[in-house]
């Protein structure tokens, strides 16, 4: 069985098998206890925490090679998926970053130099049932983790502003794409569909008028009322529509 640092060098040798400097960053947001989050991880190496990345096999589809990448950190593959940005400034900060990842697993001088060259990255935004991600580790992986989208850690490369740019996305189509068919459960109330919409936007809502909005928008489907104890109180649960 080969070590982690032979499997790194025996990867890091197949340079040929992908499309050169293209990679594909991956924004991955989930909502939990009200709140949306980001997952992230922490490789051998780096100092701060970055983002799912990944390359492009020569042969491999764009959205395959995105969806393979977050199925290998989440253990999920059919999920909303959209690619949202291009990267590609000529002086993005990676160069030393992963000169330090090299040196920190013993791969330097191992047909490593194409990964020091200018790397142009496709951004992708995904959406996921939290409840159903399990976060994984590889050999080069230290941890990967969901952070509160207000309170992420420093950050690697320009991930930070990969984020910021999903992000943006991300608002702009919220009604539109209704995007908490992939965030919220089947079944939910009200209230967690109003923390969703403040969870994304990042400001408070008041609650008379986001209900009258998402229900003049003719995407929710009313069912039954939560028990609680209280019938007069017990809040009714929607779902999504299925068209």
């Amino acid at each position: 069985m080969m070590s982690d640092s032979e499997e790194i060098s025996t990867f890091l040798s197949k340079k040929d098998f992908f499309i050169p400097q293209l990679s594909i960053a991956c924004v991955v947001f989930g909502f939990h206890e009200n709140q949306l989050h980001i997952l992230l991880l922490k490789t051998k190496g780096v100092q701060n925490w970055l983002l799912p990345v990944g390359f492009v096999e020569q042969e491999e589809d764009i959205d395959d090679a995105a969806r393979n990448i977050l199925y290998n950190r989440t253990g999920v593959y059919d999920i909303y998926l959209e690619q949202f940005r291009v990267f590609g400034k000529a002086k993005r900060p990676t160069k030393q970053s992963i000169e330090d990842f090299l040196a920190a697993n013993h791969s330097v001088g191992i047909e490593a130099d194409w990964l020091l060259k200018r790397f142009v990255s496709i951004g992708y935004y995904a959406l996921v049932d939290f409840s159903k991600v399990h976060a994984k580790v590889n050999e080069v992986t230290l941890a990967c983790e969901w952070f509160e989208i207000d309170k992420l850690p420093v950050l690697a490369f320009d991930h930070q502003e990969m984020i910021e740019k999903a992000l943006e996305t991300l608002r702009f189509n919220l009604d539109s794409k209704v995007i908490g068919t992939s965030l919220l459960p089947d079944v939910f109330t009200m209230n967690e569909l109003q923390k969703l919409y403040e969870g994304i936007l990042g400001e408070s809502l008041r609650r008379n008028n986001f209900q009258r909005k998402m229900l003049s928008l003719d995407i929710l489907e009313r069912i039954e009322k939560r028990y609680t104890g209280a019938p007069n109180k017990a809040p009714y649960l929607y779902r999504f529509k299925k068209n």
